[in-house]
């Protein structure tokens, strides 16, 4: 299956406002806080998920997707391949609407998981990258 389909990805972006971010760090030398600040520059709803964390970029930092409480549209994940799993199983489980595996992070199974459940999926893409070539 195509996890880097144009068309998925430009719905992602235009559908997805409230984005959990998994693996966000509050470094800013991480490309994960890079990342969320363009989004939350844009006017995307950042939700940060990192155990490790209090507050990123000025939001408070949950634990685990289920620890957030609200409706996410979007789970973009800066974890290992290895991780991505777990997080994309959450992510199916909380009923987001898509996932998003970040440049470099690959897991076809999970990705497989996450479409039979009926989430979108986008896979080793990045979404500042994407959002600079495709929104509208």
């Amino acid at each position: 299956m195509n996890y880097q389909d144009p068309e998925v990805i430009k719905k992602v972006l235009n559908e997805c406002r409230t984005i959990a971010v998994v693996g966000l760090s509050s470094s800013p030398m991480r490309p994960s806080n890079g990342v969320a600040a363009f989004m939350k520059k844009q006017g995307y709803k950042i939700i940060p998920v990192n155990p490790n964390e209090s507050m990123v970029l000025g939001e408070k930092a949950f634990m685990n997707l289920s620890a957030v409480g609200e409706k996410i549209d979007l789970v973009d994940v800066f974890r290992r391949s290895e991780d991505a799993g777990a997080v994309v199983d959450e992510a199916i489980k909380i009923g987001a609407k898509a996932v998003w595996l970040q440049e470099g992070v690959i897991d076809e199974a999970a990705a497989k998981r996450a479409a039979d459940a009926g989430l979108l999926v986008v896979m080793d893409r990045c979404w500042l990258k994407d959002y600079m070539k495709y929104a509208d």
